[in-house]
């Protein structure tokens, strides 16, 4: 009989023990999740068309930025309100800051509006943080962002070739449904 209870005590213990470790688990990614709802929105209002930034949250609770800016304080606001945010530890920026170049700024003008002068993309311009953003360097254009079908990432690429000046297009987007 004792020896009936004293299973009985460890196994509700081991249970109580994976539980309260659920618990946290659970606690974590959440925490973790809030955390990235509020880097984003933090970051949100910086990032323009020409811009891209990407984040990642570590386990230790630092952010690595990852992308590409025009300007270099751009670049300093980014990773300073990124570790603004509540439960961040640290900030790894990973960002490069776009070369200088005339050149470059007259096709991000000519890109912008062969992107989004397109019959249907017109609505994505509007946007305080446009979805289809247009990195150029040296004349090599990349697209990143999201588009919302098939179609649109075709018409984003078949644009973005056709603008004058430009070298090579690598299309980056991704596609939300497909359709």
């Amino acid at each position: 009989m004792k020896r009936l209870i004293l299973t009985c005590s460890i196994a509700m213990a081991m249970l109580g023990t994976v539980r309260i470790a659920e618990g946290r688990a659970g606690a974590a990614q959440g925490d973790r999740e809030r955390m990235e709802a509020d880097v984003r929105r933090q970051l949100a209002p910086l990032i323009g068309a020409f811009d891209n930034v990407t984040f990642n949250i570590d386990a230790d609770r630092t952010v690595t930025l990852f992308g590409q800016v025009r300007e270099p304080n751009l670049k300093k606001h980014i990773e300073e309100d990124a570790g603004k945010v509540e439960g961040v530890q640290g900030v790894k920026s990973q960002i490069e800051v776009l070369p200088l170049s005339p050149a470059d700024d007259a096709l991000r003008i000519k890109l912008y509006r062969a992107i989004y002068g397109q019959e249907g993309l017109q609505r994505y311009s509007v946007q305080m943080n446009p979805p289809i953003h247009i990195i150029v360097k040296n004349g090599a254009v990349a697209l990143d962002g999201i588009v919302a079908n098939k179609l649109e990432y075709t018409q984003v690429n078949v644009a973005a070739s056709g603008v004058p000046g430009v070298f090579s297009v690598k299309n980056n987007l991704r596609v939300e449904r497909e359709s």
